[in-house]
């Protein structure tokens, strides 16, 4: 009989978070322990009365009489906890064997890094987490015994294309690390966004609803807005640096607007190997939580013969300046990936309440990142202190703008 995982889903009402939930319901050898939610109490309580966790957190803690009663107006027995320390407490619950980490930006942080202090087979969607603190988070993963599974499609599909993974301390896995052993490079594929094919005389007019309308993924506002900037891709660079601990040379981006070919490992020997998969985010939530096995993920297998040509294409840089910031920060190293991860937050949510222009966001993000000293960034309390400096200068940039 197989044994029963116990799941907790940092940010269940999120796109992937609800996608987590789809796979989970597949499969009786994982139940769900405790969800979260930021504030929509009204899908939060529905999962609760779907799913019977026993734990249930609202981070924001303004909502939580709302949610506690109605709660109790369905008879739901799910013990409700608030705030940020309670995403902590799921996350890293002796308990849980799995954490989906599916908190979109530097709010997941604690939670995320709890959750690999405490040794947890970590499936880790937030991107942000390892950007902000990439050295003492696989420090953290690797003194713990923990296990990271990136959720992100491209780092799903380099995970699954590598012999082996060194952040992943298993007795019958050799010592050597994947990427001495034939590795060349990794490639991540892109889909260009909604304004791939957008001339760029039009990018300054724009809009939020136009930059959240993702042509092949169905995302919050904050990752849409980063595909169509291709920050998102930047961002990726950076998570696959310190993932697969690789050089910014070693690590290319194709933009292939089909989305099928999710990212590429490339040999030394000649091979390239590829994961090909429909654009549908629960099959790296799938292999996720089936990891080391396989489960059913409920989406649509792929029809080859049903395919129309793949196209594979460089990004142009011009056309998309987040991309190049994003290798840069890389190359600089040290804090220069959290500035720019704290830059782009702020400028985001400055351009989705339509204080700047769409065109903005990579000069407030470039201006935030050549004002900032990149030094090294070895403790927590440092990165949290860079994170809310830069923050500051985005916001004093925006406001001159």
């Amino acid at each position: 009989m197989t044994a029963v995982r116990k799941l907790s889903i940092l940010g269940s009402t999120g796109s992937v978070g609800c996608n987590t939930l789809k796979v989970a319901a597949l499969d009786s050898s994982i139940d769900v322990f405790a969800i979260s939610a930021n504030q929509n109490v009204q899908l939060l309580v529905e999962q609760c009365s779907e799913f019977d966790p026993q734990f249930a957190v609202i981070a924001d803690e303004s909502r939580y009489q709302e949610a506690k009663e109605a709660l109790a107006n369905i008879g739901c027995k799910t013990e409700l906890l608030a705030g940020e320390e309670a995403l902590v407490a799921i996350a890293s619950h002796p308990d849980v064997d799995l954490v989906m980490a599916s908190i979109v930006g530097s709010v997941g942080l604690d939670s995320s890094l709890a959750a690999a202090a405490s040794g947890k087979q970590l499936l880790l969607a937030n991107k942000e987490s390892l950007v902000m603190s990439g050295e003492l988070f696989m420090e953290t993963v690797r003194n713990n015994g923990a296990r990271i599974i990136p959720i992100d499609s491209e780092h799903n599909a380099v995970f699954q294309c590598l012999p082996t993974a060194p952040y992943l301390p298993t007795a019958d896995l050799p010592t050597e690390s994947a990427v001495t052993s034939g590795v060349e490079k990794i490639t991540l594929t892109a889909s260009g966004g909604p304004f791939l094919n957008l001339p760029l005389s039009e990018f300054g007019d724009v809009t939020p609803e136009q930059a959240c309308k993702h042509p092949r993924w169905s995302m919050g506002q904050k990752i849409s807005v980063d595909s169509a900037t291709m920050m998102n891709k930047g961002l990726e660079v950076i998570e696959a640096s310190y993932l697969f601990n690789l050089e910014a040379e070693k690590i290319a981006v194709l933009v292939h607007p089909q989305s099928i070919v999710h990212s590429l490992v490339h040999y030394i020997d000649g091979s390239v190997l590829a994961q090909l998969a429909n654009p549908d985010m629960r099959v790296p939530i799938a292999h996720g939580l089936g990891f080391p096995g396989r489960v059913q993920s409920g989406a649509l297998s792929l029809d080859l013969a049903e395919l129309a040509d793949l196209q594979f294409f460089p990004p142009d840089l011009d056309r998309f300046p987040c991309l190049r910031l994003g290798i840069e920060a890389v190359k600089q190293g040290g804090s220069a990936p959290i500035v720019l991860n704290a830059a782009n937050e702020v400028a985001v949510e400055a351009f989705l309440s339509g204080q700047i222009k769409f065109t903005q966001i990579a000069l407030i993000n470039e201006k935030v990142l050549s004002k900032t000293p990149c030094e090294s960034a070895p403790s927590l309390a440092i990165i949290r202190e860079v994170d809310k400096q830069a923050r500051i200068l985005a916001k004093e940039l925006i406001l001159k703008d």
